[in-house]
């Protein structure tokens, strides 16, 4: 079958992985509501396009913290990509840098933020998780800058591990000869299997701070020069918080369903947040984006791009680099279909008024 789409990289990608991969990739906690509510949800927005536009030139790019990208698109932070292709993260860094956009590289990364950088071509971030141990977190932060990363995007929605029922079946541990490439200590670097749940969920439980608080921004921003987006707010009044505490962006998350279930579909809250947020900090948004279209609403209610997650992995298995090159691809012929359809020429042109909602329509009785 050719692929064509994002959902028939998807499918292949399914039948290609062990389950226990594909349960940790593709899972989300509990009953799995918000991970299927992320999706459906932008299929209850439409887009009333305008019509009579002359859209013969059309401009994909935008800036996002001084970085121009290709299109409105980055890759969101995704922990082991190695289950996914034997060259992971190295392989997604070099697409993403051909690209011309932005690699968000995850703390728990099978590839070092070293080894990421290395092959890098084009602007990465680090996602940053706090240890309890803030010795720990401070080395991250300070190998992190010295190896080049631009930004730090901190995950605030991760006091504690989301129940992820499929991983539990599954007894989830990496695989043999796999580990956490950020780090050398067997304590930090690998998780064993546990008799009652996801090995991942121990490792947090045993590692991550879960007393984080606003406080701890201010000694975050103490030892670092990069900018600091916080990942995983879904309130206008955290939104407002986080402007005030100084914070450079926010990206409307939570945790692609695998965390809090029932937490609500990113693209609903995405518009209170742009309201609170108002301009004073780069706003991003990701979770269940599928479509060109789908980036268009997300552009229209007040995000500056989108992060795509999952679908990378889909096309890392289905190709490696390549595959993932040809995934941002199709996103990028799509967004830019979607915005000839919509009447727009530029990034600037997607605004609030190209939304609507589906009316259901009653039958006459």
């Amino acid at each position: 079958m050719q692929l064509i789409n994002l959902f028939d990289f998807e499918e292949r990608a399914r039948k290609k992985l062990p389950t226990p991969v594909w349960d940790y990739y593709s899972s989300g906690a509990h009953d799995e509501i918000t991970l299927k509510e992320n999706r459906s949800a932008y299929d209850k927005i439409c887009l009333r396009y305008r019509v009579l536009v002359d859209v013969s030139e059309r401009y994909l790019s935008t800036k996002i913290l001084g970085h121009t990208l290709s299109m409105p698109v980055i890759v969101a932070p995704m922990a082991f990509q190695a289950m996914a292709h034997p060259e992971g993260e190295l392989a997604t860094v070099r697409a993403v840098g051909g690209a011309g956009t932005i690699m968000v590289a995850s703390t728990l990364s099978n590839c070092s933020i070293e080894q990421i950088m290395q092959v890098a071509s084009g602007p990465v971030w680090f996602q940053l998780y706090i240890y309890k141990d803030r010795s720990v977190t401070k080395s991250l932060v300070e190998r992190a800058e010295a190896a080049g990363c631009s930004a730090l995007v901190v995950t605030v929605d991760l006091p504690v591990s989301g129940r992820r029922e499929r991983d539990v079946r599954n007894r989830f541990a990496l695989p043999k000869g796999l580990q956490m490439g950020n780090f050398v200590a067997p304590e930090m670097a690998s998780m064993p299997k546990h008799a009652d749940q996801s090995g991942l969920t121990a490792y947090a439980a045993a590692l991550f701070d879960p007393s984080v608080s606003w406080k701890d921004l201010e000694w975050l921003r103490s030892i670092t020069k990069l900018p600091i987006l916080l990942k995983g707010i879904v309130r206008g009044d955290d939104a407002s918080m986080a402007v005030e505490n100084g914070v450079d962006g926010i990206i409307v998350s939570n945790h692609g369903g695998r965390q809090l279930d029932t937490s609500p579909a990113t693209i609903e809250v995405l518009r209170e947040v742009a309201q609170a947020v108002n301009g004073r900090a780069e706003l991003l948004v990701d979770g269940g984006i599928r479509r060109g279209t789908d980036v268009v609403k997300a552009i229209a209610l007040g995000a500056k791009a989108v992060l795509v997650g999952r679908p990378i992995l889909w096309g890392l298995v289905n190709g490696g680099g390549d595959g993932v090159a040809q995934v941002l691809d199709i996103l990028r012929s799509e967004i830019d279909q979607a915005m000839a359809l919509c009447g727009c020429c530029s990034v600037s042109d997607i605004t609030l008024d190209l939304i609507g909602e589906r009316i259901a329509v009653k039958e006459l009785s």
